[in-house]
């Protein structure tokens, strides 16, 4: 099955000529490939990359009900609904993009649509299905036009997100997309300069990897195979980390 999440990504794999796989094998289906619109360069956001997490709330119900109730920012006014969250409250993965899209807003759940079909195949592809993770954003709510998130919106909303992190404890993060990375390390770099490095997240040392964005993989389907490049440096990284948990004298 692992085979069929792999096509998804669009990464090839080599089958030796004597295996029956390969005569059977047939021929990969063109996939069209729709043309990205011109993106005009936004500043970055930059937050500090160690706050302390502020005291919302001792379970997901209560931090839940102040989510959805939450009116700090001027995004309340313009929203359908907030978005929590959605996955396993007991995932050692959390993974983490940016904010709400219009099709988020109105279903009240991230990554939806073909942008969270891809996310799905990705995380299926390194044994981790979407059902096994908890996801969330960097907003709890849309911005208008799925424009950037302002300082001061991230600002007042990030201590929700740190307060799931608190109540999570997961042992690996992966953020999707450059917004996401910047906000939570506090920096102005670009994405490229972010993946393939091992980062940590928060007071705790969270371990953090960076790769890119569905829906940039969507609009840009070469950089795929960095992307599955990234889930396996992940995948490598969540087995050290769970290994040396496991060890000895380590609980």
């Amino acid at each position: 099955m692992r085979n069929a999440y792999l096509d998804a990504l669009g990464i090839d794999r080599w089958v030796p000529r004597n295996s029956p796989a390969f005569d059977a094998a047939p021929e990969p289906a063109a996939v069209p490939v729709a043309v990205a619109p011109a993106i005009v360069p936004r500043p970055p956001v930059s937050m500090p990359a160690v706050r302390p997490v502020q005291p919302l709330a001792g379970d997901w119900g209560a931090l839940r009900e102040q989510v959805a109730a939450c009116v700090a920012c001027e995004l309340c006014k313009t929203r359908t609904q907030t978005v929590f969250g959605v996955g396993n409250t007991q995932a050692e993965w959390l993974v983490i993009g940016e904010a709400p899209g219009a099709e988020e807003d109105r279903q009240g759940e991230p990554f939806v649509g073909r942008a969270g079909q891809l996310l799905n195949a990705m995380l299926l592809a390194v044994g981790r299905p979407r059902e096994t993770v908890f996801i969330a954003n960097i907003l709890k709510c849309r911005p208008p036009g799925n424009r950037d998130p302002r300082p001061d919106e991230v600002a007042k909303c990030l201590p929700f997100l740190e307060q799931q992190i608190a109540l999570l404890k997961p042992k690996l993060m992966l953020a999707v997309g450059r917004i996401a990375a910047q906000n939570l390390l506090g920096t102005d770099a670009p994405l490229a300069r972010l993946r393939g490095k091992l980062h940590h997240f928060g007071a705790a040392g969270t371990p953090l990897v960076i790769t890119y964005h569905p829906a940039y993989l969507l609009r840009t389907p070469g950089d795929k195979r960095k992307a599955w490049e990234d889930l396996k440096f992940a995948r490598a990284t969540y087995a050290q980390v769970a290994g040396a948990g496991n060890a000895p004298g380590n609980g």
